[in-house]
């Protein structure tokens, strides 16, 4: 693969939620339900106001935690702790991926608006915990999620990521627009899930698949070990 056109990739950025597994097994269903019952218990409402709130966040802070940080003040670490208390036992382990994974030349990193303590456990899950050199994620931001274009900044600063040689891979189109605003390639892992959002303006997202695996597999040979941004 190539990123901006001719470059090798340097550094695969990888989405954790929806991306690393399909969404059809339904594991995030657990976290936005979690979501619910803590809006409920913390702040006293409906399950019927719960959910408008809980939408209206997302929407206007890019987090539901976010707007909960700042408006309502909540303790983030709490609130993480809890959402994530799921069960991962429809969970699946990817040979297929993580052979993949573990073809792909370059870095790998975890870029995910959950917690580190989430992602390892559904990336030991999966299988792929191995290959990845870091995650960065919503604590190491300050509690600012994607699509911030701060936080992407902030990503490549840290771990010195070369934008124009990284692929970012997330099932959230929106959080892919800063993304190829820095240079990186960009790959839409398309989703069913309505928190997803709506198809947006194509120009910025270069690969769509729903098959990440197979999407992957070929860029782990000599032969095809570069991918123009634009197919």
């Amino acid at each position: 693969m190539s990123s901006g056109g001719t470059k090798p990739v340097g550094t695969w950025i990888f989405d954790l939620d929806n991306t690393l597994y399909p969404a059809s097994c339904r594991l995030f269903d657990q976290v936005q339900v979690r979501i619910r019952q803590y809006i409920r218990t913390n702040l006293g409402l409906s399950e019927t106001e719960a959910l408008a709130l809980q939408k209206r966040y997302f929407q206007e802070h890019m987090t539901t935690l976010r707007g909960l940080i700042v408006n309502d003040g909540i303790d983030p670490h709490g609130f993480l702790d809890f959402v994530h208390a799921i069960d991962l036992e429809g969970l699946a382990p990817n040979p297929t991926l993580d052979a993949a994974i573990a073809a792909l030349p370059g870095r790998k990193v975890i870029f995910t608006n959950g917690s580190v303590a989430h992602a390892e456990r559904v990336m030991a899950r999966v299988g792929i915990g191995p290959h990845f050199e870091a995650i960065f994620d919503i604590i190491a931001s300050d509690f600012v999620p994607k699509p911030d274009p701060g936080v992407y900044q902030q990503l490549c600063d840290q771990y010195r990521i070369d934008p124009t040689t990284a692929v970012m891979i997330d099932d959230m189109p929106r959080n892919l627009a800063p993304a190829h605003h820095l240079g990186m390639t960009t790959v839409l892992v398309k989703t069913d899930d309505e928190w997803a959002g709506a198809d947006v303006d194509p120009s910025f997202i270069h690969h769509v698949t729903e098959d990440l695996a197979g999407f992957l597999a070929p860029y782990g040979t000599p032969k095809t070990s570069t991918l123009e941004s634009k197919l």
